[in-house]
């Protein structure tokens, strides 16, 4: 089966769109903090990542996802990949990654894929998708459909 990283901000919270986008609401969750963007219809889309692949979060959010973020969409918890402290750079959470995925085919959605993370994927030798995401759009139901064709491809 193969794995699915889901990244939080700039992916379900578009965090650079000049304004809150329609179907999304703003919560403050980290107190002093700008407000998260977060669209309720996304837990269905989630749900559907979970079903076609083994979803982990791959966010510097960490469990905080779990604890704040999923409880917003009515979800239950998901495994998440252990990131270094905040701040990091981008390219740290490369091989993270790598260590949660092994040698199984991988689809990785984020707003932030890295040249580090680009050639950690072309030098893979498991199938592997980089999904790149516009932080001021987030996820969209296209990039939904794009996973879940590329999973069933990868079962």
């Amino acid at each position: 089966m193969a794995v699915l990283l889901l990244d939080l901000d700039g992916v379900l919270n578009p965090f650079a769109a000049p304004t809150c986008p329609e179907g999304y609401q703003e919560r403050v969750f980290f107190e002093g903090e700008e407000p998260v963007r977060y669209c309720t219809a996304h837990a269905a889309w989630i749900e559907e990542l979970a079903a076609a692949g083994e979803l982990w979060w791959a966010t510097a959010w960490g469990d905080h996802a779990n604890e704040l973020y999923l409880p917003a969409l009515g979800l239950q918890p998901l495994p998440f990949v252990p990131f270094p402290p905040v701040p990091f750079a981008p390219e740290l959470k490369v091989p993270a990654v790598d260590a949660v995925v092994g040698d199984r085919p991988a689809a990785w959605i984020d707003d932030n894929h890295t040249e580090t993370g680009h050639r950690w994927a072309a030098d893979r030798p498991a199938p592997t998708l980089l999904v790149s995401i516009d932080p001021a759009v987030g996820l969209t139901r296209t990039d939904v459909d794009r996973v879940l064709t590329w999973a069933a491809e990868h079962r």
